[in-house]
Parts: structure tokens; sequence; C-alpha cells
């Protein structure tokens, strides 16, 4: 049978990996200019409204918004047309039962002129909001306030936080998939060391990006300006808020997956350790059975807890039945969590660890089922919940994403039946494959080096027996040579040849002592040797085992063990491309997991969009146009009738310019200085020609020098108006001047 612990192929892997992430980078970039003008509370009205004129200076100025805001002191600033701060820095809550609304009071006595009023909130899913309107009090000014056009958590700190949410989901999937993976699959990965990196960088990688959310919280949601991710006062007022507690709360539940990620591979995998044969089967199989339960139950509760923290903090806190979403909200992120992450796993076993059993594939198989029937539930509802209506989702950005991810889903549970048709035909590892692995591998490591110091020390050994053969003829022939110039004449050796060599030297009084020895025809034995020094070795034993191995060269050895891992890698990988199924196995949830990078990143896009009910909301209250169409109607119009005195500007407001409720008209018109001025005559009528209604007129009354007003105006339909304006400044000299103006329902 097939291992399947070794490196893939690099094309194959590499190819898929690469267009995952093209794809990710191309929606990070599509969406990422997008999300900080996706709203998710808006301003559906204003008190004075959006370019009005008022005739007296109002006491306060109110704010209407969609859906619950968090706002301070500084929320709401108005500013006069020199820009100094007039308002009174103290924020009202006006909010009721149904209605959420902010005010900021003003002081009496405020001069004529444009005032600017620029606010910022946190709505109540944790994502920044802001604007600017005017409205001018008497008459417009020729100068008005500059207001920064910064998008609310726009700029580098709204990238590097949708960076680190998307990371942040990330080291959620993996860590709590990769757990998962481990105790209902597969017990045997956890001592796979790829799977055990998989886990431990999704805890490192969730952590870290908290820690970065935590400190970019101020500045997101404030200034934009990346100096101030480290000022201790906005820290302090983030932790106050409910994202902050979120954030919070995420890091004290991480470090109890700490202590989970600990247990589970260190006591959870010594526990499925190859037991030896003295081992207490009924023990090791009673402590399995109670770290799995442990496990199971801590790290069901340890994964929920973290799934509540987005849960709390975003959509699914606001809106319509929060009660219900937030639970569905947390079984959705878990059934992604699990599915997923289980999924990486699935991927770095097959590539990087022993072979995977047939058992555990399946295993995966039908919890990696259960899960998808938990998403399409889940996300049934959140889809109604967030969209509403079937037009929605192809009108709103929300609702296009969200068809965007339902594609991915489906493409991914296709490539999930291709698997598990391969998992159906795989094969069981036997038995000898299914080795802990971190044996394996000693095992591997130790083989490797003692074969590399055999062969090493084989060709170092036979190098010194040469040299040792050498060094002992020298002293042999040294040896004779000494005994011949001393003139000691040898006795005799017996004729017998074998007698010679075992038999003692004759003996001659003490001079036996130290003479040399008789020859007998061949060298002397090693402990008749008459050497001075009483050690003179021989080549044999030199080479003889009882004086220890030579040291091999260290190079030497490293060189072959380096050279006979690569053959080993070969062989493998041979083995391994040979097994059809696990090949093809592999390659099916490889491109599971590079499809589901990108579904990854569609599911953050939509957590920073705004949702498709609440953008039908504000165009509900806005007349049913989501920009200029439905606000008050305001126009700037330069005159001039070619006679003495007959240039100015006429500004008309329409308001609320909606069609079949009354609006009100106000014309002001005024000379090159800006200063009110009065003309003999001055007529409205509006008109629509592609329904061809009207002129319809407008009936004016006098109200100031320069100022007339009408009431109660009535258009009939909604859609592009022509409105006319006839100014005559003396007996013969007018005008007549058409501008549109586009009419809301």
């Amino acid at each position: 049978m097939v291992t399947t612990g070794l490196r893939p192929r690099g094309s194959a892997v590499l190819r898929l990996l690469v267009v995952a992430l093209a794809l990710a980078g191309t929606l990070i970039g599509a969406l990422g200019g997008a999300a900080p003008a996706s709203a998710h509370a808006a301003l559906t009205g204003s008190t004075p409204a959006q370019g009005s004129v008022v005739d007296r200076a109002p006491e306060q100025v109110t704010l209407t918004f969609s859906e619950g805001v968090a706002m301070g002191d500084d929320s709401i600033r108005v500013l006069d047309p020199q820009g100094k701060r007039v308002d009174d820095k103290k924020l009202r809550n006006l909010s009721s039962d149904r209605v959420v609304k902010y005010g900021a009071g003003l002081p009496p006595g405020l001069r004529d002129g444009t005032y600017t009023v620029a606010w910022q909130a946190v709505s109540a899913d944790s994502h920044p909001v802001a604007g600017a309107f005017t409205f001018s009090v008497g008459a417009p000014s020729k100068t008005t306030a500059p207001v920064a056009q910064q998008e609310a958590g726009g700029g580098l700190v709204g990238a590097l936080y949708g960076i680190a949410r998307y990371l942040a989901y990330a080291g959620f999937v993996l860590l709590v998939g990769g757990a998962a993976f481990v105790v209902a699959c597969r017990p045997a990965a956890a001592l796979v060391r790829s799977v055990q990196r998989l886990v431990v960088y999704g805890w490192a990688l969730l952590a870290g990006t908290t820690v970065a959310m935590l400190l970019l919280r101020s500045p997101y949601t404030g200034s934009g300006d990346l100096a101030d991710v480290f000022d201790l006062g906005g820290l302090q007022q983030v932790l106050i808020t409910k994202p902050g507690a979120a954030l919070i709360s995420r890091l004290l539940l991480l470090a109890a997956a700490a202590l989970f990620v600990a247990v589970l591979f260190g006591a959870y995998a010594r526990a499925h350790e190859p037991a030896g044969a003295d081992a207490d089967s009924e023990e090791q199989a009673r402590r399995r059975k109670d770290l799995t339960f442990g496990l199971g139950f801590g790290g069901v509760i340890v994964a929920t807890g973290l799934a509540a923290t987005w849960a709390m903090a975003e959509h699914a806190s606001t809106g319509l039945q929060p009660t219900v979403a937030m639970p569905v909200d947390v079984l959705h992120l878990l059934a992604v969590a699990v599915w997923l992450g289980g999924l990486a796993a699935l991927v770095v076993s097959l590539y990087w660890g022993p072979p995977v059993e047939r058992t555990a594939v399946r295993r995966f198989s039908r919890l990696a089922f259960g899960s998808v029937v938990v998403l399409v539930a889940t996300g049934l509802y959140q889809s109604w919940r967030q969209v509403g209506t079937w037009q929605a989702l192809t009108d709103t950005t929300y609702g296009r994403l969200l068809l965007v991810k339902v594609a991915l889903v489906v493409v991914l549970v296709g490539i999930a039946w291709m698997s598990r048709q391969w998992t159906g035909r795989l094969a069981e590892v036997p038995a000898a494959e299914l080795r802990a692995p971190e044996e394996a591998e000693k095992e591997t490591e130790q083989g490797t080096e003692q074969e590399a110091r055999k062969e090493a020390g084989k060709e170092a050994g036979k190098e010194d027996r040469q040299e040792a053969a050498k060094e002992a003829e020298k002293v042999t022939v040294g040896a004779s040579a000494a005994a011949a110039t001393a003139g000691t004449a040898p006795s005799p050796a017996p004729e017998s040849g074998p007698a010679s060599k075992t038999g003692p030297a004759p003996e001659s009084g003490p001079a036996s002592k130290t003479g040399p020895a008789p020859e007998s025809g061949a060298s002397p034995a090693p402990d008749e040797t008459p050497a001075t020094n009483g050690t003179t070795p021989t080549a044999d034993d030199a080479a003889s085992p009882a004086d220890g191995t030579p040291a091999p060269d260290p190079a030497r050895a490293a060189q072959l063990a380096r050279q006979q891992a690569a053959l080993r890698t070969a062989r493998t990988k041979r083995r391994r491309d040979a097994d059809p199924e696990r090949l093809g196995l592999r390659r099916s949830v490889l491109a599971e997991a590079s499809v589901a990078v990108v579904l990854l990143v569609v599911t953050t896009a939509l957590t920073a969009t705004e949702p498709a009910r609440t953008e039908a909301a504000v165009k509900a209250t806005s007349g049913g146009q989501s920009t200029e169409a439905g606000r008050p109607q305001v126009l700037t119009i330069p005159f001039d009738t070619g006679g003495p005195r007959g240039k100015g500007t006429a500004r008309v407001r329409l308001a609320p310019g909606r069609s079949g409720s009354a609006n009100t008209l106000q014309l002001r018109i005024s000379d090159p200085a800006g200063k009110p001025m009065d003309v003999p005559e001055a007529k409205v009528s509006f008109t629509e020609k592609a329904k061809k209604l009207g002129p319809l007129s407008v009936t004016t009354r006098h109200t100031g020098k320069g100022q007339w007003r009408a009431s109660g105006v009535q258009l009939p339909v909604p859609g592009k108006w022509q409105l006319s304006l006839v100014v005559r400044t003396s007996d013969i000299d007018q005008v007549t001047e058409i501008k549109n103006v586009k009419i809301g329902s």
C-alpha cells in the first residue's frame, strides 16, 4: 500500500494555491474600496434638513438613524461659516422605542449664514459611519466650513482592520476545524506534526489578529490615524463598547483554548501512541475514552464561546429577531469552521503525514455532510433576515455578494461529492503502515544515520587497515635488522614446520631472556615480539574489532545520509503516485481547500457590507430613492435679464421632494453681491415631458425682501421633472431658466 506522508508534486500544489490566492486578492481589492461606504446604520433624516434655509436659528440639530448607533459628545459637531464649533458639545439622546435619534444643542442668537453639521457614529453591528450636511439660517453665506472628506473606516487603518478581520476568521476556522478533525475523525492525527502545526498556527493567528483589532479599533472608528493605535485613552474607550468587550472575551477564551491544545497534543496524543506488548489494553482504552469525552465537551464550549464573540457584535446582534439570529449565527460559524477547518487538516494529513486510514476519511465525509446541512439551514434564515426580497438579491451589493457566496458553496459541494467518490474506492491501509508518525520518523532518522555511519566507517576502516599494515611491516623489518647487527646467532629452528610455530624457544640460561628469538621461518607471535616498548601493533591488530571501529568522517556520513534520504523519498513518491485512488483524493481535497479560501474572503466581505434589508429601509424612509431623489431638492440658478440690475442668482428649495404629497417651495433671489434682491415678478412651473404633464404653475407669495414661498405644491408622479423659473427685472427685461429636478415617490 502506498504512503501519503511526503511532499507532493510542487507544481500541482502551487498552481492551485496561486489561483486561490489570486482570486482572494482580486476579491479583496475589488471589495476593499467599497467596504467603507457600506454603512450598516444610515442617516434617514435630520432637523434642520439637508440644504434647508430656516428663518430662525434652531435650538438644536437632530439626526435620525435607521438602526441603533453609539455616539459620544464629539459625535455631532456644528460649525459656523468660519469653521468655528458652535454647538454645546453635549450629546442629547432623543431615541424612543422605534426611533433612533440624537441631537446637539445650539446657542441662541446665531448669525445668518450656512452652517455645517459633521457627524460620526458606530453602528450596532460594530461598523463606523459618518457624514456631513449643511443648512442655512436666514440666507446662505458665500463661505462654508471645510470638512475633511474622510470615509468612516477607510484609509490605511480601514484596510489593516479588514485584513485583520479576514485573518481572524481564518484562524478560527483552522483552530476549531483542525481540533474537531483530530477528536472526531482521526485521533492518530494528534501525533502528526503537520496537523499539530495547523492547529497551533490557527490559535496564534486568531490571538494575534484579536490583539491587532483591539489596538486598531480606536483609530478605525475615530480619527483614522495609524499613530493613534497606541493611544491609551482611545483604547480605554474601546474597552467599554460592545465590540471591545467581544474582543476581550475572545482573548480570555483563547487562553482556555491554549490549555485545550496543550492537552490535545500532549496527554491525548500520548494516549494514542502504539501500545507495547505488556500494556494494559483496558486501562489504555478507558483513558482514551475519558480524554476524548473531556476534550469533546470542553472543545464545544470553547468553540461556541469564540463564535459568540462575532455574533454578539456584528449583524446578528441588531435588526430583525436578534434573539434568534445570534444562536443561528453561532451555529453557522461552527458549521463553517468544522467543514473548512477539517478540510484543511485533511489536506495536510494527506500531503505531509503518514497514510490516512479509509475510516478516518469516511468519518470526516459524514461530519462534513452534517456541517453542510447546518450551513444551508442557517444560511437560508440569515439570507431571509438580511435580504428580505428576491429583488434585493440583484439590486443591492449585499444580495450580489450573497449570490457569489452561494455559487462558491455549490462548487465546493460539487468537488466534495467527487472527493466522496474517491473515498469509496479507497482500500484500507495495512496496519504495518499505520505506525505513529513520530516513531516512524525516529526510526527513519536512526536508520539513515546508522547506515551512513556504517558506510563511512567501512571506508575509514579500510584506509586505517592499510596504514596499519604498512607500519607493522616497517617495525618487523627494523627488528630483524637490529638483530643481525648485534651479531647474535639465533638457534636453528626445528625442521618440523608446525612445531616451530607453537613450540617454546630453547632455554639458554639468563641470556635466553634477553637474546633474540630463534628463527622459525615466520614472523614471531605477538606475545613473543622482542620489542622494547612491548606494544608493537601488526596489521591484523589494527583492523581487529576488539580495538573499536574507526570514527567515520562526519562530512562523508552527512552526504551519504542525504543521498539515502533522497532515494527513499523518490521510492516512496513512486509508490504513492502509483495509487490512483489516493492520488485522486488528494487532488480533489486540495481543490476544495482552494475554493474554501475564496469563499472565506466573500464571507468576510459580507460581514462588512450593509444588509439589503437595511438598505431598503433607508430607501423607504427617503421616498424610494437611495441618493438625491426623495430628499429636499435645492437648485441654484444664475440668471441675467440683460437690463440694469438684471444679473443675480435664484435659489429654489423643494421639500420633501416627493410625489403625491404636499411640497413646500422656497425661492430666494440675490444680487451678485449675495444680498437679497426684489424683482417685479418671479414665476415657477414644473413639466414632466415623458408623461406629457404640465406645465404645472406654482403660485408663490412674497414673504420678505428677495424671498417667496409656496405651500401644497403637488407633483402627481415621480420621475425627472423640469423646473422653469421666469424672472423679470423691469417692464421689458425678462429671462426664463430651466433646470432638471428628480422627484421621488
